[in-house]
């Protein structure tokens, strides 16, 4: 093989692995971004059980997952076939909350009286100018019951952003565990949450501690995420060594060939 050839064949190899170090860098640097990202995708819960006849603290912890609009409002539909007797809510600077009422079909008796009508809504709104930001997230906290004598109480929550989008987080998660694309935030009472149920959407805390399933469900996903972006970043920083060794190194010329006999 000539100089000339030689030179070439060289070129080629080098331009073929810069070509597959850079390939390999996209992937680990989009890999270590999206797996955190798919970690908190939406909203979590933690723990996600109350007592029957106990007043739950309920934290809706909701993240904005748009990375060009902002959340402006948030409604939670509250039970109507088991209604709650009484909720208040803590006040957030900049934003206003507002407990809809509906009188009941059917009086419900409670230990302070009968009950007559019912909460079956409370929204939030963002004052002008202020808005949960791309990347953050706002906890919105009530105190509700007493809790109902049933299996859970399934919340609905519908969450507005700044540019128009709605995304209703309203679908039921199965007793396998299935979570769905946009799982309700639910509290379940005299029901056992599915082994899978660490993603609802809401965080209820009360007298009564989690269980060790569900205790344990957030800190494995926030774990595996961590360990995914970790591999990620340093595959990333193994393709650009390779990238930077390949551009830098030059090939060695092929030795003259002597014309003398």
């Amino acid at each position: 093989m000539n100089s000339t050839s030689a030179r070439t064949h060289a070129l080629r190899t080098r331009t073929r692995t810069l070509g597959l170090a850079g390939a390999a860098s996209v992937a680990a640097i989009a890999l270590a971004l999206a797996s955190p990202l798919a970690a908190s995708a939406h909203v979590t819960v933690g723990p996600n059980q109350a007592a029957s006849g106990s007043y739950a603290t309920l934290t809706f912890k909701v993240p904005t997952e748009s990375a060009t609009a902002g959340t402006v409002k948030l409604e939670v539909d509250l039970p109507t076939d088991t209604p709650l007797g009484s909720v208040s809510y803590q006040p957030i600077a900049g934003w206003s909350t507002q407990v809809v009422t509906e009188k009941l079909a059917t009086p419900i008796k409670t230990d302070d009286g009968t009950v007559t009508e019912a909460p079956i809504k409370v929204i939030w709104t963002a004052a002008s100018g202020v808005q949960v930001a791309p990347g953050q997230f706002q906890q919105f906290v009530i105190s509700a019951g007493a809790m109902p004598d049933t299996g859970r109480i399934v919340l609905p929550t519908h969450q507005y952003y700044s540019d128009g989008t709605v995304v209703n987080w309203d679908e039921k998660t199965p007793a396998s565990g299935a979570e769905p694309e946009h799982p309700a935030p639910t509290v379940y009472i005299n029901d056992a949450p599915p082994a899978a149920s660490g993603s609802s959407g809401v965080l209820a805390t009360s007298g009564a501690a989690p269980s060790p399933a569900s205790a344990a469900a957030s800190p494995g996903a926030a774990a595996v995420a961590i360990g995914l972006g970790i591999g990620g970043l340093a595959l990333g920083a193994i393709a650009l060594v390779v990238a930077v060794f390949a551009a830098t190194r030059r090939p060695r010329s092929a030795a003259p060939v002597s014309s003398e006999k």
